[in-house]
């Protein structure tokens, strides 16, 4: 299992051989070799073409229609574009009108929390699902930057030279094989991740009820330690991104999974920087 619920239906195609996949392949081959035994040159066309096939250059992952590194790159720089133009929009509304700017920030909240699980458990990969998390998580990620940058003057352009820092440092650790990601590390990092998923829905349920800024621990020594934690649980989790999207470009998947890839990582990017967010503000307290 991923890191990240977007790539538990991606975890078994890859173990199941991406059936959807074998059998499109399939289909553009209806011929078994032993009809094309039985069928000899009628089948298989003239001399020249059996010639004209040999010689042809061999099929690569775009030819075959798997996903490749390229295609990861692109889609996750285009969802990035529409995480930052949408993400301007939410800091501008949120400056401008505190209120409307409020309810674009938990929209953004829970609307992604609830297209986040669509996408990760609905039977067929929908882009149009994935542009709009891209969407929603702009909003949020630029209302909830305003409401820090208010409160605590330069955290925003903090925490994201910091979030560009440690994907640089996770990226260069991964690729050095200075961080290994084994099938016990993929478990291990996973439950942390999904028991961290259940203490933060608990603690924004406090802070509200309490009506504190940063709920369980505020601004002491346990909420800063809080913090600390989820920023390296975030980062490390990009580990677990990097590795998958190595499997699936290795595994053959398809080329429509790089959305899936490209999501992902997003989401992974996003959610390290507003733990980044929270910790600089606390350290600000």
């Amino acid at each position: 299992m991923a890191s990240n619920p977007a790539f538990n239906r991606l975890e078994q195609d890859a173990r199941s051989g991406y059936a959807s996949f074998q059998e499109r392949g399939a289909a553009t081959n209806p011929g078994n070799a032993p009809h094309a035994q039985q069928g000899g040159a009628d089948t298989w066309g003239s001399q020249q073409q059996l010639q004209d096939m040999y010689n042809s250059p061999t099929a690569g992952p775009v030819d075959t229609g798997r996903v490749t590194m390229d295609d990861v790159i692109m889609k996750t720089l285009g969802l990035f574009a529409l995480v930052l133009g949408f993400g301007a929009v939410g800091w501008v509304v949120a400056a401008q009108n505190p209120g409307l700017g409020m309810i674009l920030l938990l929209g953004g909240m829970f609307g992604t929390l609830g297209l986040g699980l669509v996408i990760a458990f609905k039977k067929t990969l929908s882009v149009p699902l994935i542009v709009a998390y891209a969407v929603l998580e702009g909003l949020f990620v630029g209302a909830v930057s305003q409401v820090f940058e208010a409160a605590y003057d330069g955290v925003v352009p903090t925490a994201a030279l910091a979030t560009a820092a440690t994907f640089a440092g996770m990226f260069l650790a991964y690729k050095s094989g200075l961080i290994k990601v084994t099938d016990k590390f993929r478990r291990i990092v996973t439950m942390m991740i999904f028991g961290y998923a259940i203490f933060a829905l608990v603690n924004v349920a406090f802070a509200w009820i309490t009506n504190t800024a940063f709920g369980i621990g505020g601004s002491g020594a346990l909420g800063i330690g809080i913090s600390l934690f989820a920023v390296g649980l975030a980062s490390v989790s990009l580990a677990l991104d990097f590795d998958m999207i190595d499997r699936a470009i290795a595994t053959g998947a398809p080329q429509k999974y790089s959305w899936l890839l490209a999501h992902g990582l997003i989401v992974t990017v996003v959610w390290l920087y507003i733990e980044f967010l929270r910790l600089f503000a606390r350290l600000r307290e």
